[in-house]
């Protein structure tokens, strides 16, 4: 059985065709490019996949930002949280463990504990401790995130909590002579210092990174002063749409879920999808 998995993100769509608990083929997308050249809306999103040569699959899943946003005709739709839940089981094959997701636009802290999701925190109000924060300001430095990330020791402290205010902080550092090697540092010591307060209530040995801010080292650095395990998944933007995927091969079809999709085990409008 093939299942396609869809993360609709605020910056790029993740999508992963999973066959047999192996996945077969993985797609990003920039979100503006995805809605513009591949999707159409008729009360929901319709997309063509052919377009976007995924081939044949069984069943959709989707998840994202905002309930609306994800209603793609003829999918299943699983809230952000199980999503990438399980989308760290299936990396791991832990069903303990901290997990923290680090998207462009939002934070999510979960913590699961032998495969339930028990305690939840939730940022989507700031972009301070978010990836367009890093973004922005690998752009005044003029260097590439991966060379942004690399650097963690004798940081400058940027004490701005805003991410529009840090930028200017980050240019005066800049016009004081601050060596580059300690501006960088100091920005990714912010972003882990606004992470923080999020992950104080939640008790734990191991910690997983998922999203693209899982790929600052810098981070994991920081991170291993509070955690034993520290573990960035591997291509962590894939996560959510990974456990679309996990979560439909576990679970199995539900109908509180959404609408039935589904007639007798075959999909509606199996036109759409072949």
């Amino acid at each position: 059985m093939k299942i396609l998995g869809i993360d609709l993100g605020s910056r790029d769509v993740k999508i992963v065709l999973m066959e047999n608990d192996t996945i077969v083929k993985k797609l990003k997308v920039s979100t503006v490019k995805f809605y513009k050249e591949y999707c159409k809306y008729d009360g929901k999103i319709i997309i063509d996949f052919d377009q976007l040569q995924l081939g044949n699959f069984d069943f959709g899943i989707s998840t994202g930002y905002g309930r609306n946003n994800v209603n793609i005709e003829n999918f299943i739709i699983i809230n952000e949280l199980k999503a990438h839940a399980y989308g760290g089981m299936y990396k791991t094959g832990l069903k303990d463990f901290i997990l923290l997701d680090a998207g462009g636009q939002d934070i999510k802290v979960l913590k699961i504990e032998k495969g339930i999701i028990t305690d939840i925190e939730l940022n989507d109000k700031c972009a301070a401790s978010c990836g367009r924060y890093l973004e922005n300001m690998a752009q005044i430095l003029e260097v590439s995130l991966d060379e942004l990330s690399s650097f963690h020791l004798n940081f400058v402290v940027l004490n701005s909590t805003c991410a529009v205010f840090s930028e200017s902080e980050l240019i005066g550092k800049i016009a004081e002579g601050i060596p580059y090697d300690q501006l960088c540092a100091g920005v990714n010591y912010s972003l882990y210092k606004r992470l923080k307060p999020m992950l104080a209530k939640f008790r734990g040995r191991r910690i997983l990174l998922s999203g693209g801010v899982a790929r600052n080292k810098a981070l994991v650095e920081y991170l291993k002063q509070d955690y034993d395990e520290v573990f960035p998944l591997e291509d962590p933007e894939f996560t959510g749409a990974i456990g679309c995927c996990y979560y439909y091969k576990i679970k199995g079809y539900k109908k509180n879920e959404i609408g039935d999709p589904t007639l007798g085990g075959v999909p509606l409008c199996i036109k759409h999808w072949y």
